[in-house]
C-alpha cells in the first residue's frame, strides 16, 4: 500500500523535475542553477538534493532504476531469445519509463545538445553495458567479445535513433527507427 508520505513525495520530486525540465529547456542546461531550481519548486536546496543526488539526475531522473529495469527484462526473456531480442526488449522497458512523449523527447533533446550531458550518458552506457555483459554472454554462446560487441552495437543504434527521432521531431516512433538503424548494422 502506498502512504500519503510516499505519494507526497513522488509528487514533490515530479514537480521539483517538471520545473527542472522546463528551465533546461527555456535557458539551456549549463546556465540553470540548482538554486534557481529549488526556488522554482518551492524547496531549500538540501531538500532538493534529498530528492536528487546531483544536477544530471534532474534530467535523467533515477539512473539507477533505468539500470535495474534493464537488467531485469533482459534477464526475464525467454532463455531462446537471441542476444538482439533481449536487449530490444531493455530498450523498451527502460523508454516506458519516461512520463510521456513530450517529456521524453525534451530530455533526449538536452542529452545530444548539451556536451556535459553527452559525456555523462556516455559513462553511464558503458556502465550499463558492463551490467548488461554476464546476462548477454551465455545467448552469445559464452563469447565475451561478441557479447560485447553486440551490447554496444544495440546502444549505437539506440543513439543514432534518438538523435534521429530529436532531430525530426519526434514524429517517428522511437524503436522504428531503432529497428532501421539496426537492420542496417545487420545488413538486412
Amino acid at each position: 500500500m502506498t502512504t500519503l508520505w510516499d505519494r507526497t513525495r513522488r509528487l514533490a520530486s515530479q514537480e521539483i523535475l517538471d520545473n527542472a525540465l522546463r528551465l533546461f529547456t527555456e535557458q539551456g542546461y549549463d546556465e540553470t542553477s540548482i538554486a534557481q531550481i529549488a526556488r522554482e519548486s518551492g524547496v531549500s536546496q538540501r531538500t532538493l538534493f534529498r530528492y536528487f543526488g546531483t544536477k544530471e539526475d534532474l534530467l535523467g531522473g533515477d539512473q539507477q532504476r533505468f539500470g535495474q529495469v534493464l537488467t531485469a527484462t533482459v534477464s526475464e526473456q525467454p532463455a531462446e531469445a537471441d542476444a538482439w531480442e533481449v536487449l530490444r526488449a531493455g530498450i523498451v522497458a527502460v523508454l516506458a519509463l519516461h512520463e510521456s512523449h513530450e517529456q521524453a523527447l525534451k530530455r533526449f533533446r538536452l542529452l545530444h545538445n548539451t556536451a556535459s550531458l553527452r559525456a555523462g550518458w556516455l559513462e553511464k552506457r558503458l556502465r550499463f553495458q558492463d551490467e548488461l555483459l554476464p546476462l548477454i554472454t551465455p545467448r552469445m554462446d559464452g563469447t565475451e567479445l561478441a557479447a560485447r560487441a553486440v551490447i554496444a552495437t544495440a546502444f549505437a543504434c539506440l543513439d543514432a535513433a534518438t538523435i534521429a527521432w530529436v532531430a525530426n521531431d519526434g514524429e517517428d516512433d522511437v524503436m522504428d527507427l531503432y529497428d532501421a538503424c539496426l537492420a542496417a548494422v545487420r545488413g538486412r
